[in-house]
């Protein structure tokens, strides 16, 4: 298989902060699974470094790190660990406003930037105005479907 076609064919996601609250606090549900699938090089996460240093403050919240039971030194070795894989959004292009809630405003913002194949969040009604920019926005379980991914069974962060 030709290089390119192989990454071509990756969908090109953008996580909300809220994907990667899911996916530390259960590794039963589709959101972890979807991590999974990133670190298995199955589908590209695109992130801007403000989006990056989001996902990094929310997951070390002291009642973050309660409700996942990790420390602060494993929330440093998921987000060491994505870095690596992370496809990385330079923002060239702003739009605000168009969320009704500014902290999405950056999450909209990378996938445009991106030319994301979807976003992903459990805040499906917030992120409505990504239709205008051809941006389908979907649950963690709707990735799946719409890509034809396999869900990954490892369980480890």
């Amino acid at each position: 298989m030709h290089i390119m076609g192989d990454m071509q064919s990756k969908p090109r996601l953008v996580l909300d902060t809220n994907v990667l609250v899911a996916a530390s606090r259960s590794s039963r549900g589709a959101a972890f699974a979807l991590v999974q699938s990133v670190r298995a090089g199955q589908a590209r996460m695109c992130c801007s470094p403000a989006l990056f240093l989001e996902y990094e403050e929310v997951l070390k919240r002291t009642e973050q790190l309660a409700a996942s039971g990790w420390s602060m030194d494993d929330v440093d070795a998921v987000l060491a660990e994505l870095a690596g894989v992370v496809e990385p959004v330079s923002t060239h292009y702003r739009w605000r406003p168009q969320l009704r809630d500014p902290a999405d405003e950056m999450v909209l913002e990378a996938a445009v930037n991106t030319s994301a194949s979807a976003i992903v969040s459990f805040n499906l009604r917030d992120f409505g105005p990504a239709a205008r920019f051809g941006l389908p926005v979907l649950l963690p379980r709707q990735v799946f479907e719409r890509f034809d991914l396999s869900r990954s069974t490892r369980r480890s962060p």
